[in-house]
């Protein structure tokens, strides 16, 4: 079954060969856990609290907030090879993130997650040990906090759930839906929508362009073979494209197809399950008519 992915952004800030007064060989003060790809419950909450009497820009003049010196969280990660891993936290209080990483870097993240709380994604994470520290913005602020750890975007203690940002692949779709085996004629199988909506494709992933409808404008049930599924837009207007992939993960392309200003994303080694797809907008308020393509061959 899908689940929905919130991926706030990834927004670390790498630092490597810090002089920094934390000690990630101290035991962690809230606990640690050993998670391998695929846990659950995902996302896998501890309550702790934030705030230390050490600066983080200790660390780097990049960190915020004040932290302690032990770690708060230490999680024993065995990776996959589907999922990114994403650490957040919130609180009612203005806290800050600091991670240290299997290989010793650090990344730190003060506002990317929901209104003042931080979150951090690891693209193609590395098995091993990563030492969590949440800090409090402000000095002397000790506040109770939820550190939250996700494969599937979540990392903030949302509930699962379909709609993020008004964006719903739960939602019944605009232009409805196909189900498609590898190897399927005719190639490609073309549907026509209009384009765009009333919200910003960047409130599931940060670097998505444009506007789109809160419902999927296509849904795609596909039954993968041994060749990439392409998807991709044509219109004479300037479009984009947002996918939800089977695994609950967001896609999102503006300007790569063959022609103009033509979208389109390519899945290797694509998965069977379903798409939900949106083609939107770049430009507020511009509802425009445009082709869905869906190959296994080429790009509009």
């Amino acid at each position: 079954m899908k689940t929905q992915i919130f991926t706030s952004v990834v927004a670390s800030v790498l630092l490597a060969g810090a002089a920094i007064a934390q000690d990630t060989s101290a035991p962690p003060s809230f606990g640690s856990v050993n998670l391998s790809a695929g846990f659950t419950p995902d996302p896998y909450n501890v309550t702790l609290t934030s705030g230390g009497q050490l600066r983080a820009s200790n660390i780097s003049s990049s960190c915020r907030g004040w932290i302690a010196n032990a770690p708060d969280y230490s999680v024993y990660y065995q990776a996959g090879n589907m999922f990114d891993l994403t650490i957040g936290s919130v609180s009612s209080s203005d806290t800050t993130l600091v991670v240290n990483g299997p290989y010793g870097n650090w990344y730190c993240d003060d506002d990317s997650g929901e209104g003042l709380n931080p979150s951090l994604t690891f693209n193609n994470p590395q098995s091993g040990r990563y030492d969590i520290w949440v800090g409090s913005y402000s000095e002397g602020d000790y506040a109770q906090a939820t550190l939250s750890v996700s494969e599937l975007g979540m990392a903030g203690g949302q509930p699962s759930q379909g709609n993020m940002g008004g964006i719903d692949w739960s939602l019944q779709s605009n232009f409805g839906s196909a189900s498609l085996r590898g190897g399927f004629t005719p190639d490609p199988y073309r549907v026509n929508i209009i384009s765009g909506g009333t919200y910003r494709a960047d409130s599931v992933r940060t670097g998505c362009r444009g506007w789109v409808s809160a419902a999927p404008d296509f849904e795609l049930s596909f039954t993968a073979g041994s060749l990439p599924l392409i998807l991709s837009a044509a219109s004479s207007s300037d479009t984009t494209i947002l996918v939800n992939d089977p695994n609950g993960n967001w896609h999102c392309d503006d300007d790569g197809g063959n022609a103009g200003l033509n979208p389109a994303l390519t899945f290797n080694n694509a998965q069977s399950g379903t798409y939900d797809i949106w083609i939107g907008s770049y430009s507020q308020g511009d509802n425009a008519q445009a082709t869905l393509s869906i190959s296994e061959l080429y790009s509009e």
